[in-house]
């Protein structure tokens, strides 16, 4: 688990790179590089308010290492107050 005091979406990384995402700790926040269609995915997941799941590895890796997990939470008293 990862605290970061903010997130970077970049909707530029190639299919040809072998990855189906990245994430790298950039200063004090996340910086997660996903492919174009996973971008507009994510668009409208946070349009939907619907839970959202990025498995970041190589394509052709069958283990699951780093996953981003972005949820929708009902009880607020369980989310980061900073």
């Amino acid at each position: 688990v990862t605290g970061a005091s903010f997130v970077v979406f970049n909707g530029a990384l190639k299919t040809s790179s072998g990855f189906l995402a990245k994430s790298s700790i950039v200063e004090d926040g996340l910086m997660v590089q996903i492919t174009r269609e996973t971008i507009e995915s994510l668009r409208q997941a946070l349009r939907d308010k619907k839970d959202f799941k990025i498995t970041c590895r190589k394509m052709d890796a069958e283990d699951m290492k780093d996953y981003i997990d972005i949820c929708w939470v009902e009880n607020e008293k369980k989310t980061n107050k900073g």
